[in-house]
């Protein structure tokens, strides 16, 4: 059961609509969905939505300490709190994998991505779930720095906020603990065609 979502990004109106705040998003689209307001927490180094749905508690994060440092509003949140790491789920931006895709892992290296280095490092494990948002890739290994900190092609950004309104539907699943059938909600890249109704007397 997913007791933290987490979105990944850096703060600062320059940085919002940029691919490496796809993190961001997600969790805006969340709170959205839930009619939640993300509020400052100084004690988290972030914005932050706490609630209960069937009994249950759960929180929303967007560190606001910039991307490389993301670890220490985590780990804050998920000790005072006594979340353990198998509990949190970190949406981020994702290079290997194109706009409109996602991809839900559990473990694994944080692959050179900053923000998840840093929360390896804080949490001192790499056994939580991510939530991996594409964000295609520039091609060129040089031009990655630049191309995160950039903002994506009108159809890009629709692709992306299109894939996150659809990964949003594995949230039930996700507060349930039902990770399998939460992979299959993000791993299908269209949500599935209602069936036309089968005209009478056939």
């Amino acid at each position: 059961m997913i007791k933290l979502f987490v979105g990944l990004g850096n703060p600062g109106p320059e940085y919002e609509a940029t691919r490496h705040n796809a993190g961001f998003w997600w969790v805006d689209a969340l709170a959205g969905e839930l009619k939640l307001s993300l509020v400052p927490e100084k004690a988290y180094h972030g914005r932050m939505a706490r609630a209960t749905l069937h009994g249950h508690t759960f929180w929303l994060l967007q560190p606001q300490t910039f991307m490389n440092v993301s670890g220490r509003s985590v780990a804050a949140l998920a000790r005072f709190y006594k979340i353990a790491p198998e509990e949190i789920l970190v949406a981020h931006d994702e290079l290997d994998i194109v706009p409109g895709q996602a991809k839900l892992k559990f473990g694994g290296s944080h692959a050179g991505h900053n923000g998840l280095r840093d929360i390896h490092a804080q949490l001192g494990t790499g056994d939580y779930w991510r939530l991996r948002l594409g964000i295609g890739h520039p091609g060129v290994k040089s031009e990655v720095v630049d191309w995160v900190l950039r903002k994506p092609a009108p159809e890009q950004r629709t692709a992306i906020e299109d894939c996150i309104a659809r990964t949003l539907k594995a949230f039930p699943a996700l507060m349930a603990g039902e990770m399998e059938k939460a992979t299959l909600l993000v791993h299908t890249s269209k949500p599935p065609r209602a069936r036309p109704p089968r005209p009478e007397g056939v």
